[in-house]
């Protein structure tokens, strides 16, 4: 007798408490292997592929892409202990090791064994750490069912409606109108049908719970709105529209009451202004990357009491070390050594000489936290927003180990695939937003760090150099600090001693 289970969405750790749907990697009615990735989520921090805990038939998703979701909540179903038989007498669509249409792989179960080898499947469970199941089953390659090996009956949802003897079924519109629950048998060597309920009139087409809890809200009546998704679904921009136009009909009812209200003498001109016509303002949801730096921005100048000091130096000599140091040849030779990794190099040195500024402050304790070790933080920009990648150990690294490591963490930003621990537990950040062609900022410290260094273009300008004028490559430095944890004097100090190694490279050859 198959079974339906309901897999929800995991704890991805980290304090995460909801992610946001970027792309489905199945359908309804494929077959999936336990521990097979089936949803891809994007968080405030990182983008994951989630892998689902069972093996079987996918009846159901939850939520269209673009959906955030809150931990807990369901992300799709399936149906367990009848795909094995449903697979071995049809044929299958073709998959990744390159079986055809109507041919079984080499080394595939008989039907005999194949409920067998699903009874030990399901009860095991999945091995994945990220949604904390017990075996370590191998993963099988995505296969799709045949529409006619499968009496489908599309819901309002566009999913399977697959009655099983769960008393709680994922896909519970159904059931809330009454209609009995038809149970799937269990398939032999002759593949019966999987059976299906047939769709009330009842229900409203609505699956994910966001959806729900979003025209709640405004007290939209769903049963009035035609979806625009599959078969009639109601989507998440169905309700958004539905709750425009109910606030356009408010405004316009405000207008008329006004209008009618007003004196007698009145031009019909003034009575029907003409922001009547003007386009409703666009809304966009602060989720993801977007609200997760929101909110640390938010809490880092509610909760720090931050100052900024800035000076120029004249970077020449820098650049001439580093055309230098890129120029070797012979047993000298080595990868290219970027800027961000020489400065990153200078700002270790600089707080080896000013360690006020590698803390943190423990508001709770009312007290001040020396961090013993660099997490060197930078801040990154990509295509999903602003990012800050962190090198671990960055006073026990040298200019080349850190330029490496800021170049394969600045990949998987790019990428989208760095992991929530590496976005995490800096104690400095540098802020290149010189590669912006600007000259300064002021920037926000990344809570709960204590300053941020700011480093703006390097570009030539007039400069009074060995008395005389001359034409030299200037960088404006910023720093932004905590005045808990020091006072300018410590502050001003730090920033002296950067723009010092930085118009004479020779200063760090003290701390080599």
């Amino acid at each position: 007798m198959a079974q339906v289970l309901e897999f929800k969405l995991p704890d991805l750790g980290e304090g995460l408490t909801e992610a946001e749907i970027v792309r489905w990697l199945v359908e309804v009615g494929d077959v999936v292997a336990i521990d097979q990735p089936v949803v891809e989520v994007e968080t405030a921090k990182a983008m994951v592929e989630v892998p689902c805990p069972y093996g079987g038939v996918v009846t159901a998703r939850f939520g269209e892409e673009g959906t955030e979701l809150p931990v807990g909540a369901p992300l799709l179903t399936v149906a367990v202990g009848a795909a094995e038989g449903l697979e071995t007498s049809g044929p299958v669509t073709p998959g990744p090791s390159g079986a055809r249409n109507g041919s079984a792989p080499s080394g595939s179960p008989s039907p005999s064994s194949s409920s067998g080898s699903s009874a030990t499947e399901s009860s095991g469970g999945s091995g994945n750490v990220l949604v904390g199941y017990g075996t370590g089953a191998p993963a099988a390659r995505r296969r799709r069912i045949r529409p006619d090996r499968l009496d489908r009956t599309p819901t309002l949802s566009g999913a399977l409606a697959v009655e099983a003897p769960v008393p709680e079924a994922p896909v519970s519109e159904a059931a809330v109108s009454g209609a009995p629950g038809v149970p799937v048998t269990e398939a032999s060597s002759t593949a019966a049908p999987v059976s299906v309920a047939p769709v009330p009139d009842g229900p409203v087409p609505v699956v994910s719970p966001l959806v729900r809890r979003l025209a709640r809200q405004p007290d939209i009546d769903l049963r009035r709105l035609a979806g625009s998704g599959p078969d009639g679904l109601i989507l998440r921009a169905d309700v958004d529209r539905a709750i425009r136009q109910a606030e356009e009909t408010e405004a316009a009812k405000t207008r008329t009451a006004q209008a009618a209200a007003a004196p007698t003498g009145a031009s019909p001109a003034s009575a029907s202004p003409a922001a009547s016509a003007a386009p409703a303002a666009e809304r966009i949801p602060l989720r993801g990357v977007r609200g997760a730096v929101a909110d640390k921005l938010s809490r880092s100048r509610t909760e720090i009491p931050d100052a900024t000091c800035w000076v120029d130096a004249d970077a020449t000599e820098l650049m001439a070390v580093r055309a230098a140091m890129n120029a070797a040849t012979g047993p000298s030779a080595g990868p290219k050594v970027s800027v961000l990794a020489l400065l990153a190099r200078i700002c270790t040195a600089a707080l080896a000489r000013f360690p006020e500024l590698n803390s943190t402050v423990d508001t709770e304790a009312r007290e001040i936290v020396r961090l013993p070790g660099v997490h060197l933080g930078f801040a990154a920009q990509t295509e999903r927003g602003l990012v800050v990648p962190v090198v671990r150990d960055a006073h026990t690294r040298n200019a080349e180990s850190i330029g490496a490591e800021i170049a394969r963490l600045t990949e998987l930003a790019r990428t989208g695939k760095l992991s929530p621990a590496q976005l995490t537990g800096g104690t400095f950040t540098l802020n290149n937003y010189g590669v912006f062609g600007v000259d300064g900022s002021t920037p926000i410290i990344n809570h709960p760090e204590a300053a941020m260094l700011g480093v703006g273009r390097i570009m030539p300008k007039p400069w009074v150099h060995q008395g005389e004028l001359a034409v030299r490559q200037v960088v404006q430095l910023s720093l932004t600090f905590d005045h808990r944890v020091c006072d300018g004097g410590t502050a001003g100090g730090f920033l002296r001693y950067v723009a010092d190694c930085v118009e004479q490279p020779a200063v760090l050859l003290r701390t080599l």
